[in-house]
């Protein structure tokens, strides 16, 4: 919890967008009341960010689940959800057993929780850096970084209309 709180404040004083990335099983029962402590302290670092206008990313990964899904794992402006994760406040069997009722195929799992509005986007890790790159670039009105200069040299004319098409076919050679 105190990771989290000096990390959303020091965003909001430094003015920058907070990533967060969640991985959390729940509480230990061995840590008690002081567990229980942080969830109001990090919700209220949240609003800080929040006051500060700056956006709060929320990656969820596998698993996710107790009191950081009820506390600031839930909080943020975009939740992104890695594929297949695990999300919730209590686990599939500990919910079955309370409601006495057979879940959905695939409950409390990333894909089921972007179906059901609960989360926006479901991407994999290979693709996280850059889509939370674009994320941070939409929601600050940053500009594009510009293109890395190429050390290649272009491509003559006459070489390019060798180069495969869409399809993977060499596009046919200019009559001459």
């Amino acid at each position: 919890g105190e990771a989290v709180v000096t990390g959303l404040m020091t965003a909001a004083e430094r003015g920058t967008p907070f990533i967060l990335f969640a991985a959390s099983g729940g509480a230990r029962m061995q840590e008690g009341m002081f567990s229980l402590m942080q969830m109001p302290r990090t919700t209220v670092a949240v609003q800080h960010l929040r006051a500060a206008r700056k956006p709060y990313l929320v990656v969820l990964t596998n698993p996710t689940t107790g009191g950081v899904t009820a506390s600031y794992a839930m909080l943020g402006d975009v939740h992104i959800a890695e594929p297949g994760a695990l999300i919730g406040f209590a686990g599939p069997r500990v919910i079955e057993q309370t409601v006495r009722e057979k879940l959905p195929e695939g409950f409390q799992r990333a894909e089921y929780l972007k179906a059901h509005g609960m989360v926006d986007m479901v991407v994999h890790r290979l693709e996280m850096r850059a889509t939370l790159a674009r994320l941070c670039r939409l929601l600050t009105n940053a500009p594009v970084p510009a293109p890395e200069p190429s050390s290649e040299e272009p491509l003559p004319v006459e070489d390019a209309a060798e180069l495969p098409n869409e399809e993977g076919d060499a596009a046919p050679a200019a009559a001459a």
